[in-house]
């Protein structure tokens, strides 16, 4: 064989073999990559505390509503589910569980200020199994004692998803004020 295609060969050969070297390189970055992206813990979502603090104007009361706090909070609470919510007259009075009926005074309206029911345009109180309510009252309520007052930001997770009542729209969010006259 001549020098000269001895030569090429050996220089085809090497470049083969550099390319599939880098092939490798590439391909084991590649892997390396992959396993280090399975075994690196996921990023973890922002805590609670790194959410900004939601702030809002204290509501304005229906007729019949007793009085909030002159202390009353502008800045809601956020649980760990989702739900917001702020105290607006606290109590010392007895705490509902889950498996309680209340007596309550109550109005409820979506965020465009549409009001969908209120205890107190039907002139008295309701009086409720917390078994039956949506999810965001079973875990709003036990935060008062009985003579307390709540208002509740309930998201569509927490509220009627996406089978709602008449008049409210699918994953709507929810907006409560709540008192709690008694456990029953």
């Amino acid at each position: 064989m001549p020098r000269s295609v001895h030569a090429l060969l050996n220089f085809v050969g090497m470049a083969l073999l550099a390319a599939l070297s880098g092939c490798a390189s590439d391909s084991e970055a590649r892997d390396q990559k992959k396993v280090s992206s399975e075994t690196a813990p996921a990023q973890a979502p922002r805590a609670e505390s790194d959410l900004p603090p939601k702030k809002a104007d204290l509501p304005d009361l229906p007729p019949g509503a007793g009085p909030m706090d002159a202390d009353a909070p502008e800045e809601f609470t956020r649980t760990k589910s989702g739900l917001y919510y702020r105290i607006l007259r606290k109590s010392n009075g007895r705490k509902p569980h889950s498996v309680d009926h209340v007596l309550v005074h109550y109005k409820g309206w979506l965020k465009n200020g549409t009001q969908f029911d209120s205890s107190y345009d039907h002139g008295e109180p309701a009086e409720l199994s917390l078994r039956t309510v949506v999810a965001g009252w079973r875990e709003g309520l036990p935060l008062i004692g009985e003579g307390g007052m709540i208002e509740l930001e309930v998201p569509p997770s927490l509220g009627y998803g996406m089978q709602p009542p008449r008049g409210i729209p699918p994953n709507a969010t929810l907006y409560f004020i709540v008192e709690l006259k008694e456990i029953k």
